[in-house]
């Protein structure tokens, strides 16, 4: 704790020789990190997450830049998320490997009862509080082999967990363009050849905003991925303009998107409603019961298994199907709950007075197939013209650490042999 402290004091002292008006849109950069003489000749990646950029968006917007690098490159038929297909989660399930019962980030709010605190992804506290999240993300995996790295507003890039912050990053906010964010991560890969970052997390939120509020068959949806779409191609183009060797892209995102039924949402079971006995929490796509009194668990399971809809169904967390890996063998820190209630899609539970959202993420994607990512790879590394089928997010960790050259340091939950194949061999 005191070295987190210790950070954040040098973060302010940094930002207050800022100008007021641009303080939160500062760069940190964490001093005295060069990369090491093996790393400066190992590859480049550039990981891109587009928030709920679905399966199916290149295709059915004609994202022309995207359907060519794909094309060129590696594109798979689709990426499943890891459950729930939230933002938070998956975001730190593609940098970790682990699923987020195993690295904790099992939502985008949640309580933990050994903390005692709540956190929230929208609290920079807690966001950029490294103790609440596990594994040991890429860029703490180079940092601590002598690779120097970068994030532009990765999920929990911003904060010490796994031990090490990027060398740059920047906190998250929302008033750089995708423009703008090319143009940084063009100046990181212009610096010096020791202190250029080889791996560089960067992150565009647009999509999903305009799936949420305006569905994913909406003109503004469409215009969002032409947008992000725009950039790349941008992005691909100043690289080449740069002559670096060996820069490779991975195109990814976290979830999908699918038009729910917001205007005949499902209400909260009023046993819930207790607050004596119960604790809920509702994303909507998925709602977390905690039972006080742990001999009310199944008594409570059993009442809400006979009042319940055919709308939704009623699960012990223990006895969810093995393959969410989210039930109570999976909740390495506690934080799941005893009971959970799943909608069927397009269904949504919203508390009494609230207006529902258009669109929205968070179902199991092998039952929902709107929910599935999207993946593509492209650059020298990667092998030409080829199509590869669905497979788990938790195995793209395992693949940018054997591209970088980095040794694992921990259990995770990504396979190696996945995505073995689409590097190029002898590499």
């Amino acid at each position: 704790m005191k070295q987190g402290l210790s950070f954040l004091m040098l973060i302010f002292s940094l930002a207050v020789s800022a100008q007021k008006t641009s303080a939160d849109t500062a760069q940190v950069v964490v001093p005295n990190r060069y990369n090491i003489v093996e790393a400066q000749g190992r590859p480049y990646v550039i990981m891109i997450s587009t928030d709920g950029f679905r399966y199916d968006y290149a295709e059915k917007y004609h994202a022309e830049n995207l359907l060519k690098y794909s094309n060129e490159g590696v594109q798979a038929k689709d990426m499943l998320p890891s459950y729930p297909s939230i933002t938070f989660p998956n975001h730190w399930t593609l940098v970790t490997g682990l699923y987020p019962s195993h690295h904790g980030l099992i939502d985008n709010y949640f309580y933990d009862y050994k903390r005692k605190e709540n956190y929230e992804a929208s609290s920079r506290k807690t966001a950029e509080d490294g103790s609440w999240y596990g594994g040991t993300p890429l860029w703490a995996l180079a940092e601590k082999q002598g690779m120097v790295s970068a994030s532009m507003m990765w999920v929990g890039s911003a904060s010490e967990a796994g031990g090490k912050r990027p060398t740059y990053y920047y906190p998250y906010h929302e008033k750089f363009t995708p423009s703008e964010k090319v143009e940084k991560v063009i100046d990181w890969l212009k610096l010096p050849m020791a202190q250029r970052p080889h791996f560089i997390a960067l992150y565009f939120p647009e999509v999903d905003a305009s799936g949420h509020h305006f569905g994913p068959d909406s003109k503004e949806t469409e215009d969002a991925v032409h947008s992000i779409d725009h950039a790349i191609g941008n992005l691909v183009q100043q690289v080449s303009d740069l002559g670096l060797k060996n820069v490779n892209f991975i195109f990814v995102s976290d979830h999908g998107m699918i038009k729910v039924d917001g205007e005949h949402p499902l209400e909260i079971p009023s046993l819930l409603l207790d607050k004596n006995k119960f604790d809920y929490y509702n994303s909507q796509t998925i709602l977390r019961v905690y039972v006080k009194n742990p001999k009310d668990i199944r008594k409570t399971y059993k009442e809400l298994k006979k009042n319940k809809t055919g709308d939704y169904e009623v699960w012990l967390d223990k006895k969810l199907p093995q393959y969410l890996h989210f039930a109570t063998r999976d909740d390495r820190y506690h934080r799941i709950g005893q009971i959970i209630l799943i909608p069927k899609a397009p269904k949504i539970f919203l508390e009494k007075g609230k207006k529902g959202p258009v669109g929205k993420h968070g179902y199991d994607p092998r039952m929902v197939p709107e929910m599935k990512a999207t993946f593509f790879a492209w650059g020298p590394e990667f092998k030409n013209n080829l199509e590869i089928g669905e497979f788990q997010n938790v195995n793209v960790y395992p693949l940018v650490a054997d591209m970088l050259g980095l040794k694992i340091s921990q259990p995770i939950d990504g396979k190696r042999k996945v995505l073995k194949k689409i590097v190029k061999e002898n590499k």
